[in-house]
């Protein structure tokens, strides 16, 4: 067959046809949903291990006196947790020599700016989300506007990235602070940063976790009920305690949850 007949049929035929899955009864989906949910669950408390013991990886204590610039003025490390226990720093590439400068930022870390939630429920669990990139301020404002995000960014002027392994590659790093002293407590980056931007996602790879009773963390740590403590991301500041109709509605949903499981072993 010559190229320009082969071309044709291409073009007439349209992508090649899928490969579909069985095509089943509502019985049968259902009944391999089931068999799905098995794993995932298995793959939830897998997690949720794996989360405990990050929160028992050892500290580093930061030494340097680490700056940056940001719409103030220079800042420390330690301003960056904005008076907040926990700090995420991640490092974004957008700088002089970055694909898309001085537009745009790398598509990658853009793509997990475009991600990120809204940070009210993060501060509620005493934690800051900073991004960090080597661009002046005026460029970093400037995209911030031109692509809709809020989150605090700053400028590095040291070597900060280089000596926190994101001098090259893009990465979240997580530091603690107890008073004044600043420790590095977990890096997490390469295909790991594709799953952050949810509140949860986040707080997962802090050394205090959701601080929720239902966690495997340490004695001592800071816990609360879990549920109780959520609220609508312009009202924690207005109000300090969980609401008693909210308490009301997530034990609720709490006791109906534990029912379907007990139904679902019996």
């Amino acid at each position: 067959m010559d190229r320009t007949k082969a071309e044709d049929m291409q073009q007439h035929n349209g992508p090649p046809v899928m490969n579909r899955p069985p095509i089943v009864s509502p019985e049968a989906w259902e009944a391999a949903r089931r068999d799905m949910l098995v794993k995932e669950k298995a793959l939830m408390r897998a997690r949720d291990a794996l989360a405990a013991e990050r929160r028992r990886m050892p500290w580093m204590a930061v030494e340097k006196a680490y700056e940056f610039e940001g719409p103030q003025g220079k800042v420390r490390l330690l301003d960056l947790f904005a008076g907040r226990r926990q700090l995420i720093v991640y490092r974004a590439f957008f700088e002089p020599g970055v694909f898309g400068w001085p537009e745009h930022a790398c598509r990658g870390c853009s793509l997990g700016a475009d991600q990120v939630g809204h940070l009210a429920h993060l501060n509620a669990r005493d934690t800051t989300l900073v991004y960090a990139s080597r661009a002046p301020q005026p460029d970093i404002a400037r995209l911030k506007a031109r692509m809709d995000w809020e989150m605090p960014w700053y400028t590095i002027i040291d070597s900060f990235d280089a000596d926190f392994g994101v001098g090259e590659w893009h990465g979240h790093n997580v530091f603690i602070r107890d008073g004044d002293e600043v420790f590095r407590s977990y890096l997490i980056n390469n295909r790991g940063d594709e799953a952050m931007g949810t509140t949860w996602s986040y707080l997962d790879i802090t050394p205090l976790g959701r601080q929720e009773t239902w966690e495997d963390s340490p004695e001592g740590y800071p816990q609360s009920p879990p549920y109780k403590w959520w609220n609508w991301h312009d009202n924690y500041d207005a109000e300090a305690s969980p609401d008693r109709k909210w308490v009301e509605v997530s034990d609720a949903g709490e006791a109906a949850f534990r029912k379907r499981d007990a139904d679902a072993k019996a």
